[in-house]
């Protein structure tokens, strides 16, 4: 289903050694050189073939930043929403990672900072190297000029989605559009307006050039479709609100994409009988040709070299295995016989670690007026009820109640932040699990993720439609995701950003940026001081400051040819 992920892990082994061949070449004698016997740019980059390798290779290093396990600062506070209105860090809110507390974590020395920093141009520069290889192909390797186009497209695509990350998180960024081919220390930074403007005209190029759904090469491709998704939050951004009705309408109701409103696929209904939302997040559902919903999808394959895993289960679940004991003290979870030996883990939770609680807000606020009614907060979607298992013990099976065990036997904090909340299961895979079997799948799934789904587009556009005043049009748009989930409409006297804001928690937690649609919408400080109950740090102690992250001390360090401004509130 996915072959061109072989090529993954290729592409990562020869995009390193590419990487340090450019900026180890210091001599103007040394990048003139003909290369014969090693890989660079003039010989990797001269095929058609060659150039899929450089694609794919941005594909992985998207992937890879994400999702990789030893990232997971990045993965908990960027795509999971910690230190923002929708969570926190549950495993441990009293420490010091995953912005549990914004006055100690924000500094420019925190590695995390740097890491996202150089993670992302180091995905512009391996972009901007393919878009300069492609432009000066010979025309001969194509077979013909919108086959040219339509790789270069893909690659102006990363090229703005990195800028996308770093405007939002840094403000004014360095713009680079040509490859980087010796050490630089005089970077200036450039006007959010001017990394705009580049960004405007790479997803255009990309909206005209690259192919629409269904005729993508392979699955997990970008198509037009991604590019005109981003192009709409991009116009949203600059307040260019027609533009963005505009390009989100090409996708919506001319893109070939609509919402699922009938199951489809091949689902497994652990938690109780399923609806076409579990449909939609099922192993093997996101790349089918039914799938209409599906934009950009993030590919993984299972037990394959480079394929990629994803902390689906790790990052989102409570770590209900570290609960102890019962009431009557015996073990609280036996989990699967395995090899002889009860593991401790069910195989229908998988093995969570904590890592992305969701807030009061996130887990209870929001579904309050179509409790029972909303399916996205049915039991098979969120878990709210967890059981002893144990049947040694006289609660076996039972209900886990706090309240059970004597007073001042528990750890308060740990038993509703780490051990049992509710769990959002769309990025868990019960019963499906492909490695460790002596821990339920050590905490990782290997199903795809969505990286743009519709219901997300559909919902930018009714931010447009709010930004032109049409509280008829927005209300429009937010009731077809409501109706789809069988949830009241809602009056369009009732639309503002707010009531937005907790659509999008309701449709897309733990799929979308939460910090870069509350940094678009201008409100970051404000929600999340208002709804993130973090029990030891409250809001995550956010300052006016932190709507931006420090520029990394590393990079101010090393820029010795030009003065680089440190954004405020982070100087020494």
């Amino acid at each position: 289903m996915k072959n061109y992920l072989y090529i993954f892990r290729k592409k990562y082994f020869f995009s390193t050694v590419l990487l340090t061949l450019i900026f180890s070449s210091c001599s103007e004698d040394v990048l003139k050189e003909t290369p014969l016997d090693f890989l660079a740019p003039e010989n990797a980059y001269n095929t058609v073939a060659g150039i899929q390798q450089g694609i794919s290779g941005l594909h992985f290093s998207v992937r890879d930043a994400w999702f990789n396990g030893d990232n997971q600062d990045q993965l908990a506070m960027l795509v999971g929403g910690c230190g923002t209105d929708i969570a926190f860090h549950g495993e441990n809110p009293g420490g010091n990672i995953k912005l549990v507390n914004y006055k100690n974590e924000m500094t420019p020395e925190n590695s995390i900072f740097t890491f996202f920093w150089e993670r992302n141009y180091s995905l512009i520069q391996r972009a901007n190297v393919l878009i300069d290889r492609i432009k000066v192909s010979d025309k001969s390797i194509w077979t013909s000029d919108a086959q040219k186009n339509a790789y270069l497209a893909e690659a102006l695509f990363f090229r703005a989605y990195a800028y996308r990350m770093l405007v939002s998180f840094y403000g004014d960024v360095p713009l680079v559009t040509e490859p980087t081919k010796s050490a630089k220390t005089d970077f200036v930074r450039a006007p959010k307006a001017d990394i705009y403007k580049l960004m405007e005209e790479d997803l255009t190029f990309a909206v005209a050039n690259l192919p629409v759904r269904g005729k993508e090469d392979a699955p997990g491709r970008i198509t037009q479709g991604a590019a005109g998704h981003f192009l709409t939050e991009l116009y949203i951004t600059q307040s260019k609100h027609q533009q963005a009705v505009d390009a989100a309408s090409k996708v919506i109701d001319t893109g070939g994409y609509s919402l699922m409103t009938q199951r489809f696929g091949s689902t497994r209904d652990v938690f109780g009988k399923g609806d076409v939302f579990l449909d939609l997040f099922a192993y093997g559902n996101h790349n089918l040709s039914t799938n209409k919903e599906a934009v950009w999808v993030i590919q993984i394959e299972p037990i394959v070299t480079g394929g990629g895993q994803y902390p689906g289960d790790r990052a989102w679940g409570p770590a209900y295995f570290r609960l102890g004991n019962t009431p009557d003290g015996k073990t609280a979870f036996r989990g699967e016989l395995y090899n002889g030996a009860y593991t401790g883990y069910s195989d229908t939770l998988g093995r969570p670690v904590s890592w992305i609680k969701p807030t009061n807000y996130t887990a209870y606020t929001i579904w309050r007026s179509d409790w029972k009614n909303d399916i996205r907060n049915a039991e098979h979607h969120i878990k709210r009820t967890f059981y002893y298992d144990n049947p040694a013990s006289t609660y076996n099976k039972k209900k886990i109640d706090f309240s059970l065990y004597p007073k001042g036997t528990r750890d308060a904090l740990k038993d509703t932040c780490q051990y049992i909340y509710p769990y959002f299961l769309k990025h868990s895979d019960p019963l499906h699990h492909f490695i460790e079997p002596n821990r339920s799948g050590g905490g990782w799934t290997h199903k795809d993720v969505y990286a743009v789904r519709l219901a997300e587009t559909i919902l930018l556009r009714a931010e447009a439609y709010i930004g032109l005043g049409k509280k008829d049009l927005a209300a429009a748009d937010i009731n077809a995701i409501r109706n789809r989930a069988k949830a009241t409409p809602v009056d369009p006297s009732k639309v503002d950003l707010d009531y937005l804001l907790d659509e999008r928690a309701r449709e897309l937690y733990a799929e979308e940026w939460r910090p870069i649609t509350l940094r678009r919408m201008g409100k970051l400080l404000e929600r999340t001081r208002k709804y993130n109950n973090n029990p030891v740090f409250p809001a995550c102690n956010i300052q006016d400051n932190n709507v931006l992250f420090p520029i990394p001390q590393k990079q101010l360090d090393l820029n010795i040819d030009a003065k680089m401004e440190q954004n405020p509130g982070y100087a020494k």
